[in-house]
């Protein structure tokens, strides 16, 4: 049966179909609509294209908070759905292989590892950053200039550091020591590294200086890891050959950021995509505070989300179809 006989068949069988009558018939073809939308959704959303909502502002102002991008899932590796849409219920996942690598310079969105000292994130998240370094390449921070391989990585043309003087700065700087990947080096925000990208088959030494900073990098490759004795799946181990490649994001608010400087480098599989287009923009969900007075005479201050017409009052037209780059 070719192409033209199969479509013919199709139409007849569709225009000969029973419409549904009854409240039953209406109600399992509606959920067979439902399902089936759902369906197209989940597999264009996993191999090609998918809708991302910016929640924080640690890219701004290169995109802000409350933008709804585009995003290009197929150049880093189109992949089954990795999660039911609307729902964000996460599902197991093959990616394929992908049409280019990121590179630095890239902006990327990306499944969220966890925090510093998390094997996995409680929640599953994407998370939108800045790739300043990829396998291999040693990166450091010097005075809040990014060095990569020794060469200085130019600011984005939206890239911005918060206002402070100079003594509030090193106060916040020094307040991050203790907040930095990896735990024991104690890398501030402005200062951090050097530290060489880890690419599958490096071999990282291991003693009881620096098991803590790379125990739980090995543990999110799938191993466990025994910090006491130096055990890494019950075996001893005196070093680590690494079985993926990864990449260092940060955010071009430089100062706003929770980012690979904290929670760690980002394996180059959890890269989903490359945002294209912001499509809408406005404000994300905030509160306000209003008196309200009892009757008893007496005021009460409540904090209560900010209507659907104060969002609508606050769309940012001059946001829409702006290109990410």
């Amino acid at each position: 049966m070719n192409l033209q006989q199969w479509y013919l068949q199709y139409k007849h069988r569709k225009a000969n179909a029973k419409k549904p009558e009854t409240i039953g018939e209406h109600l399992i073809a509606w959920v067979k609509t439902i399902v089936w939308a759902l369906t197209v959704v989940t597999i264009v959303n996993g191999l090609a294209l998918a809708s991302f909502t910016v929640p924080t502002g640690s890219m701004e102002r290169t995109v802000m908070a409350g933008d709804y991008l585009f995003v290009n899932k197929a150049i880093f590796g189109p992949s089954t759905p990795q999660i039911i849409p609307f729902l964000n219920i996460p599902l197991p996942y093959f990616k394929l292989p992908a049409i280019v690598n990121p590179k630095q310079g890239d902006v990327i969105v990306f499944v969220f590892p966890g925090n510093r000292d998390q094997v996995k994130a409680d929640n599953f998240e994407y998370y939108l950053k800045r790739c300043v370094a990829v396998a291999g390449d040693t990166l450091q921070l010097i005075n809040q200039k990014v060095y990569v391989n020794g060469k200085e990585f130019t600011m984005p043309e939206h890239a911005q550091f918060l206002t402070a003087s100079p003594a509030q700065r090193l106060r916040e700087a020094e307040e991050s020591r203790y907040q930095t990947f990896p735990p024991g080096r104690q890398f501030t925000r402005d200062n951090w590294g050097p530290m060489r990208i880890p690419a599958k088959g490096d071999v990282i030494k291991l003693d009881q200086s620096n098991i803590l900073e790379w125990s739980t990098f090995i543990r999110r490759e799938g191993h466990n890891v025994d910090i006491g004795r130096l055990l890494i799946d019950g075996q001893p181990a005196t070093s680590y050959t690494v079985e993926r490649d990864y990449v260092f994001g940060m955010g071009d608010n430089r100062d706003n950021s929770l980012d690979s400087r904290f929670w760690g480098f980002i394996p180059k599989e959890s890269v989903v995509g490359t945002p294209m287009m912001v499509y809408w923009s406005w404000p994300v969900e905030s509160r306000k505070t209003v008196t309200v007075r009892r009757p008893d005479g007496m005021y009460e201050i409540h904090s209560v989300p900010t209507s659907f017409s104060e969002k609508l009052a606050g769309i940012r037209w001059n946001r829409l179809f702006t290109i990410i780059h």
